[in-house]
């Protein structure tokens, strides 16, 4: 019989990806890249809400805009600013979901439900707004302009400030806060004690809503705010923190199982 030849085996490449080092946990260029992408994006929810509020002003808190020459262009550009906000909301779960869902699929991508339920129900304030404004533009100084216009136009008012409590407070507690905090806590990607403030600041917030809901404080005020607190320092310093650091160093990066561990 010939002897047995010899079969050259490729090389296989391992798994981990070539940037980092065997055994290391330490994040790749890709991976800083994605946290500094969510931090950006996390960042832009603060940078086109606050805005909003601002232009929207007119609409919000003038009883007879409907019927009067309202600010139109101005209303218009919170529009823009809201869709941008909604926009920034979703793409912040979407960039991180790859990487999060090592830790938990079913939470990460309930993360993600939890942001495009939010920026879907913002949508819906925001199309009551520009209904207003096209009720004004259509109706105002004809004969069928009235006092049942002036209702119809709180009306719709009144349906934007409620898709605000749904979704930047319930949602936002429920998806940042509790989800997203749970999934940066035990993956240690950032500062666990940054972490417990989303894991306290979400429920913090959700209570914060059902009072507004039953009656027990006003939306604003300063009690909503106060459950509220937490929440926003959670969201802004995560922003800060990814676009500046960027990932700690975990196990997660390497696809191995995560178990959390003291500071």
């Amino acid at each position: 019989m010939s002897p047995r030849l010899a079969v050259h085996r490729p090389h296989v490449a391992p798994t981990v990806p070539a940037q980092r080092a065997r055994g290391s946990c330490a994040p790749t260029a890709s991976e800083q890249r994605t946290a500094r992408v969510m931090g950006a994006w996390f960042l832009a929810t603060f940078v086109f809400s606050i805005p909003a509020l601002y232009f929207y002003d007119p609409v919000l808190h003038q009883a007879n805009y409907i019927l009067g020459s309202g600010s139109d262009t101005r209303v218009a550009f919170g529009a823009v600013f809201e869709i941008l906000s909604a926009t920034a909301g979703i793409a912040t779960a979407v960039v991180i979901f790859p990487i999060a869902k090592r830790v938990s699929e079913s939470i990460a991508l309930g993360y993600v439900a939890t942001r495009i339920l939010e920026s879907t129900v913002i949508a819906m304030g925001l199309i009551s707004l520009m209904s207003v404004l096209a009720l004004r533009q259509d109706l105002a100084g004809t004969a069928s302009a009235d006092g049942s216009l002036v209702n119809v136009g709180r009306s719709l008012v009144a349906v934007h400030d409620q898709t605000f409590l749904l979704g930047p407070q319930f949602c936002a507690g429920l998806g940042n806060g509790i989800l997203l905090g749970y999934l940066m806590w035990r993956s240690g990607l950032v500062p666990r004690p940054m972490a417990l403030f989303g894991l306290i600041g979400g429920p913090l917030a959700l209570i914060g809503g059902v009072g507004v809901l039953f009656g027990a404080w006003a939306n604003p005020s300063a009690v909503l705010f106060l459950f509220t607190a937490a929440e926003i320092i959670w969201e802004f310093s995560l922003s800060v923190y990814l676009l500046i650091r960027g990932f700690r160093p975990s196990p997660i990066l390497t696809g191995l199982p995560v178990t959390p561990h003291p500071e």
